[in-house]
């Protein structure tokens, strides 16, 4: 399914991974929250910077998180933007607290730098 969405060219922004554990991460979600996921990729593929709530916040310092749902569960998927209309999903889990966890985003923020920085 994520294989088929990606290879859309009709989009403005391309999707990217860090690493390949991240998208097998996302691919094991459940049913619910991976096709809540789905559909707001398209989104961010198509509107970019100007995606906000509910589907995307900014978490500061050009971090940004998804906010996919189902009933199952939240997930959260963490991405930046590189040059070139790139996108790059640096980090995802599924929420088992109301607020993110610290450590969820020091691990963004770390991949995030990492891609910046080459």
């Amino acid at each position: 399914m994520l294989a088929d969405m990606l290879t859309m060219t009709a989009m403005s922004y391309s999707i990217t991974y860090f690493h390949s554990r991240v998208k097998v991460e996302i691919e094991s979600w459940p049913d619910g929250i991976l096709a809540d996921y789905a559909r707001i990729v398209e989104l961010l593929m198509e509107f970019g910077p100007n995606l906000r709530m509910p589907h995307s916040r900014a978490m500061g310092g050009g971090l940004f998180e998804l906010r996919p749902r189902g009933r199952e569960g939240i997930g959260r998927v963490f991405y930046c933007f590189v040059i070139g209309r790139r996108v790059v999903i640096l980090h995802a889990f599924v929420k088992k607290t109301p607020d993110t966890p610290e450590p969820e985003l020091k691990i963004a923020r770390k991949r995030m730098k990492e891609v910046q920085n080459g």
